[in-house]
Order: structure tokens, then sequence, then C-alpha cells
């Protein structure tokens, strides 16, 4: 719609007034102040004739045809209204038919469009019922300006009009040069000395929370994070798994007290040598007098920070209880964040912890803290993962990408190595062989098959130097010792022989160790079987078999993606049998004879370590998309909210994954230390000596580190074996004199281990004439040379 109607402020050229009104009458300017009623009566009943101008001045306006065309609806209210005139019934201005309603004709003229009818009111013109609202309308001037089309700044056109109107009615003059001034000036006037009445009703400001508060609330979100719940889970399940680790964790050991008497040593001895003096770290106190003895198997020296805590063997089997239980917490977080990480679902991601943590199969390696200690594996590579903003749901995301994830990662992947060559050489291949495919395969896509080039970054790419020239370093210095310890033991380095004597048949697939709850008693006929049972039950559990099968035909995972983790199953369970399939001729051996190190790894059958997490994935992968269906028919439900039996279908996987890793696993009391070594000076040898026994006196020699010449390791040194020999007919005077030249100086000689030995019949023999004194402190023969 147009109102023919000129702004206010003084005359315009006739041309654009006619223009702006669409009428060919030619315009007359008028020098004086003209009756608004009088102009108001004369535009009515005359469609072509002039109407008077706000700034003194006459403009023709389109009569009827404007009169016409107020009769529109108002599309805010509904109802017609003569917008035209009601807009335009300023003192001075009458334009179009004045207050015409829908249904009157057009050139009715009513007579109603009276000063008083224009609201007198000051701000009355500011109401809806004085704007027009269907955004067509245009107060147009005689040069186009001041145009409300688009609906801008109705509102402050409508005040001018109401306070002009204002200012007309009191004076009786026509004020338009500042008719807008004095209408606000009164308005506000009005207004100024009354308080907001629906001020009451108003919503109370929201007070300004304590920083008490405030703490609490940062508190209880970090509380309720995912990660947050996920850790204090895998800690609280880890302590039901292990359970009776630490109902007694000062005297009891899992599985048995030989070689977690080692490791726990192990922990002692990083942490003290560390604090005292780094430099003699591979010169140990045991093997005495051999040098890189702490290079004879491998060191946990991850654990150091945990060993410089307390002293003597109840602080190292504490140390080695909590170490035990945060190694399967650590395992079922790591695994868990490689499946979030790569697009599992939080159930699917659990099922890929816990079944990666308890699988049947590592109950054996309960006593093999180095074994057990596997999480830095799955959690660096979710780390490396985010870092390159990497899933296989999503692909490569550039947007996502994060230095600062991938140094973490390397990081985590060095300690891992640190941890031990037996678990982390493998790992450090399988490190060293996904760079090298990722590297080329970016290269190939980047250069023949994507239009666009993907970005990676320089800082990424730096992180990756600097992280993986890190995790080599720390390598190296690790290998350093070992390849030391190999040129001067020869007898250390194993043989394809050794690695047959351990290699499982296929069937130690489907085989469960003694210490599993479930199939524990069920599978006594098949491990009497296996040659070495103990390293070669490697069930990883038949529900996880199960799920992983589903996994390879409904998952969230591609195809190409399932197709991979089930190559990856099949190739480390061909080596995880060693030289049993074919012989190793094509798969096994070739490794053992060409990569460096991989000649020092006695057992193939750790390997299943991978098959488990590949196993994991594609069960996270299956679990992940049965609960995303749930999710969809319980949206379709009313109301949307699932009920119990679907819920406990989503956590039936894990509650079985759970189940089948319970265990039996003992955990017998640790041999109580003598007090004669609590003040016996080294170096010294104790009496009897093997492997098994000189574990325990390895781990009682903490409370002083004193120099002793019994250890135990993977491999036995000559000089020990040569002790033991020349010794099983102490005291004489052919060992008294060996032991001399080698330096020792006091032997004790257990007087509750030598039922069935030489001992038995010589220790209570005269030593006079060899030189040596005897003494006895509470069960132990202290004999000083």
């Amino acid at each position: 719609m147009t109102t023919d109607q000129s702004a206010t402020g003084g005359p315009h050229p006739a041309a654009d007034r006619s223009a702006a009104s669409g009428s060919d009458a030619p315009a007359s300017p008028s020098s004086g102040p003209t009756n608004s009623t009088d102009a108001a009566r004369g535009n009515v009943s005359d469609p072509a004739g002039p109407a008077s101008d706000t700034g003194g001045g006459t403009a023709p306006t389109a009569g009827a045809a404007a009169a016409a065309r107020s009769s529109d609806k108002d599309p805010a209210t509904g109802d017609a209204r003569g917008t035209s005139g009601r807009d335009n019934d300023r003192p001075g201005t009458v334009s179009g038919t004045g207050d015409a309603k829908a249904g009157d004709a057009p050139n009715s003229g009513d007579a109603r469009t009276r000063l008083g009818d224009a609201g007198t009111k000051p701000g009355d013109a500011g109401t809806s019922d004085d704007v027009t609202t269907d955004g067509d309308v245009k107060a147009a001037a005689g040069d186009g300006r001041a145009e409300n089309a688009d609906g801008r700044d109705r509102k402050d056109g409508a005040a001018e009009d109401g306070a002009a109107k204002a200012g007309t009615d009191k004076a009786g003059t026509d004020k338009a040069g500042d008719s807008k001034e004095s209408g606000k000036a009164e308005e506000g006037g009005k207004e100024a000395g009354k308080p907001d009445r629906w001020a009451a009703f108003a919503s109370a400001p929201e007070p300004r929370p304590s920083w008490v508060r405030r703490a609490a609330r940062a508190v209880g979100r970090v509380l309720i994070h995912e990660w947050t719940l996920a850790t204090l889970g895998s800690l609280a399940l880890a302590v039901l798994m292990t359970w009776p680790t630490l109902r007694y964790p000062l005297h009891t050991l899992p599985q048995d007290y030989w070689d977690p008497s080692l490791q726990a040593w192990q922990m002692a001895w990083s942490g003290h040598i560390l604090l005292t003096n780094p430099a003699q770290l591979w010169q140990s106190n045991t093997f005495f007098p051999e040098d890189w003895s702490f290079a004879f198997s491998d060191t946990l020296l991850g654990y150091a920070p945990a060993g410089m805590i307390g002293t003597g063997p109840e602080a190292a089997v504490l140390r080695y209880n909590i170490m035990f239980v945060l190694a399967h917490a650590l395992a079922t977080l790591g695994a868990y964040a490689l499946a979030r990480q790569l697009g599992a679902g939080r159930i699917g991601g659990a099922v890929a912890g816990v079944g990666y943590a308890y699988a049947p199969w590592l109950l054996a390696q309960a006593g093999h803290l180095h074994v057990i200690s596997n999480g830095g594996i799955p959690l660096a590579l979710a780390m490396l993962a985010r870092g390159h903003g990497y899933s296989f749901r999503h692909g490569y995301r550039p947007e996502r990408r994060h230095d600062g994830w991938v140094y973490t990662g390397w990081l985590v992947a060095a300690w891992q190595l640190s941890l031990g060559f037996g678990i982390g050489l493998p790992f450090a291949y399988f490190l060293g062989g996904t760079v090298v495919v990722a590297t080329v395969t970016w290269y190939v896509r980047r250069t023949w098959f994507w239009a666009v080039k993907r970005p990676f970054g320089r800082r990424l790419l730096a992180a990756d130097l600097v992280g993986g020239l890190l995790f080599a370093g720390v390598g190296a210095l690790l290998a350093v010792p070992y390849f030391t310890v190999k040129e001067q033991h020869p007898q250390a380095e194993r043989t394809v022989g050794d690695i047959g004597i351990f290699s499982p048949p296929a069937s130690g697939f489907f085989t469960a160790p003694a210490e599993s709850r479930i199939w524990g008693e069920l599978h006594e006929g098949a491990r009497a079987a296996l040659p070495w049972h103990p390293e070669m039950t490697l069930l990883p559990g038949f529900v996880l078999y199960a799920l992983a099968a589903g996994g390879l035909f409904f998952s969230v995972w591609k195809l190409r993606h399932r197709l991979l983790l089930l190559a990856g199953v099949v190739v480390t369970m061909v080596l995880a049998m060693g030289t049993r399939f074919f012989d190793g001729t094509y798969t096994y051996v070739p490794l053992f004879e060409h990569l460096p190190g991989w000649s020092g790894l006695r057992t193939p059958g750790r390997l299943m370590l991978w098959t488990t997490l590949l196993l994991g994935l594609l069960a996270a992968g299956a679990v992940s998309a049965f609960a995303t269906r749930v999710r969809e028919i319980c949206a379709e439900r009313i109301p949307s909210w699932p009920g119990p039996w679907l819920r406990l279908a989503t956590l039936l996987p894990l509650v079985l994954v759970i189940a089948e890793g319970l265990n039996v696993t003992p955990h017998p009391v640790v041999p109580q230390q003598p007090a004669a070594m609590r003040t016996v000076d080294g170096p010294l040898l104790v009496l009897p000596s093997s492997q098994n026994l000189d574990q325990p006196v390895m781990l009682w020699s903490t409370t002083r580190f004193q120099d002793v010449v019994n250890g135990g390791s993977g491999f036995t040194p000559h000089q020990l074996d040569e002790v033991r020999r020349v010794t099983l007919s102490f005291p004489d005077q052919t060992s008294v004199d060996y032991l001399r030249i080698l330096g020792v100086r006091n032997v004790l000689l257990m007087r509750d281990q030598i039922a069935g030995t030489p001992w038995e019949v010589t220790v209570d023999v005269p030593v006079d004439g060899l030189g040596i004194t005897r003494e006895e402190i509470g069960q132990v023969v202290v004999y000083r040379l």
C-alpha cells in the first residue's frame, strides 16, 4: 500500500510530490498554513483534490485509489483498517479517505476525520493501531526519503506523527519543525514520576553463587564426566576382579611368590638406585659379582617412581600388589579409550576394555607383572589416533588434530617400552610398521587419488618426529644393556629349539588355565595334553569369540575395517603358535632370525595379547551396533524410555565377558625375611640356592641392598651355576677358598630349607681349621669367612 504523504519539514518540488502520489494534477505551493478540518473535508470529497502539507505546502494525492488501498486488512490483527487515513491524520495533512473501513465505499469521505480522531494524546501514534504491519506502507516524502517499507523504525515514524498531533492539539497551530521533540518530552514527563507497575511481576535476578558453590559445581562436572566415571569404574572393577590381592597386601602375592618376588625386588631396586646412585642402575646388588645384572630379565623400569616410596620386603610386596591392581585398571581403561576413539559406543568400549584386561588366558600370567602391565599399548594408540584426528567411523578429520595428544601418545608408548621388551618389543615393531604404512598410504592418496589436498600440518609432523625420536631413543638406551648381556652371556640367547618348547598348538586357543573360575575344572583334561600349559592355555574367552564373530556381520565399523581386524586376528594367532604352524618356516622363524631383539622372546604365546585386543575391537563394533538398534527401538515407543529388559539386553554382553574373567588365583604368603638379612653385610651367599629359592632372597635384600650372589632371571649365568655346584659340600676347604676368591664374606644357611639336601648332614659339622666362624641367628646359621 502507498500513502500519499510528504515528510515534515517543508515543501518539496512539485514533480516529486506528483510522482509520489501517482496523480497527474499540478501542484501549487502554499505560502501559509491551511486549516486542517477544511483540508480534510476537501480532500475527502475530491479524490484528485489537493492535500495540505505538514510543512505548510499542498500536494496532490491519489484520490480514490488511495482510499481504496486504505481498506486493506491489517495482517497482524486481521481487521480491515483505513491505514492511510489513520497514519496521515496529522494537523494540516489528510491523505486517502480518512478512517474508511473495510466494506465502505472508497470515496465515502467519512466525516469522522476530526483532529480528535487522529489521536490527540501524546504517544498514541506509537500504538499498534497507528502503525501498518504489512510492510508495504511507505511514508513517501517528495524526494522519496523516510521509507518504512521494510518494517524498520515504524515506531519512530508513528511517534513522530503522534507528537505532531499532540503539539497541534495544544497550541492550535502547525509546529511541524519541532513536533517530534515536543511529543517525546511530554511523554517522558508523563512517565517520569511513576514506577513501573509491571516490575513486581518480573522474575527476581539470579543471585551470583559464592566461590564455594562455583567450586562445588566445577567438581561435580568433573565427577560426572565420562572419563572420570570410566577411570573410577576401571579401578573398582580391578579391585573386585583381582580380589583377594588387596586383602593382605603386605604378606601375600598373586599366584606364587617366585617371579612376583623377583619383580617386587626390581621395582624396589630401580627406585632405590635412582635416588642414591643412578650411574649404577644396571649393576644391581644381585648375581654378585656379575656386571649388567639388572638386564638379566625385564626390568619394570617404568615403575621406578613407585619404588622410591618405602623400604624393605613388606613395602616391596605392598608396592607390587598395588601395581598389580592398577595394571588391570589401566588395561581396562586403555582398551576402552581406544575403542571409544575409533567410534565405539560406551557399552561397546566397556566390552573391549574388560575383554582385553580379564581374558582367561591372562590368568595364567598373574605371576608376570610385566605381561599384565600392558595397558599402555591401547592407551598410547588411542592418544595417537586422537591427536591425528582419526577414527574408524569417521576416518581422518583434520579439524580434530591436536599435537598435544600426539606427544602424550608417544610418551605413553615410551613408558610402556620401559616396562620390558617381552611385551614392548612387538609393540615397537607394530608402531614402526604402522608409521610406514600410514606414511605411504597418505602420500599415495594425496598424490594420486584425492583432488582436494587434505591438510596434515607442520606442527603435527613435528610432534610425530619428536615423539618418534623420543620413543626410538628410549628403546635404544634400554637395548644397550641387553645387547651387552647377550655378548657376555651367549647362553642367554634363545634358539629355535627353545621356541618350540613353548609354542602352543591350535587347541590352546580353546583351553583355559586352571585359574579360570568358569572353565578351569572343565578344561583339566585339555590342559593335560599340553606340554607346558602355563604358556599354552590361550583362551581369550568364548563370549569374546562369539561377539567378535557377530561383529563381522553386524557392526558400526565399515566392512574394510572389519576385514582388517579379522586379518590381524588371524596373523597374530599364527605368530602366537610359534613353530607349531608349519614349523614357523614362513611365519615366526623369519622374525626370530632377522628382527633385532626378537630372539630374546622365548614365549610366542604372549602375542595372544594382540589377538585379544583385536577381538575386543570387533566385539565393540557389534555391541555398539546392538546398543544403537536398541535406542532406535526405544525411540519408537511411547514413552520413549527403554524398559528394564531392553536395558538388561545392552548390558548382557558386558556381564558375560566379566563373568568369564572371574578367577581362583591363589595368593600364597611370602616367606618371612630372616633377621640375619637385616644385619649381615655383603657380599653374601644364601644356601640352598636355586632359581625359585633365590627370588625370595632378592626380595629380602631390599632392606639394605647388600650384594648377594643369589639371583633369579630368565637365564642362569655360568658363574652362579659354578657357585651352586661348588657349595654343595659347604663347609669344606674347597668351597671356602672358592668363595673367598670370589669375594664372598658371609654365608647364610637356612635350616628350614635344607631337608633332603647335603647340608642336612654338614650343618652341624665343626668348622675348626677352616679359618671361619659360625653363628646361629634364629633359623639361620651364619658362617663368616
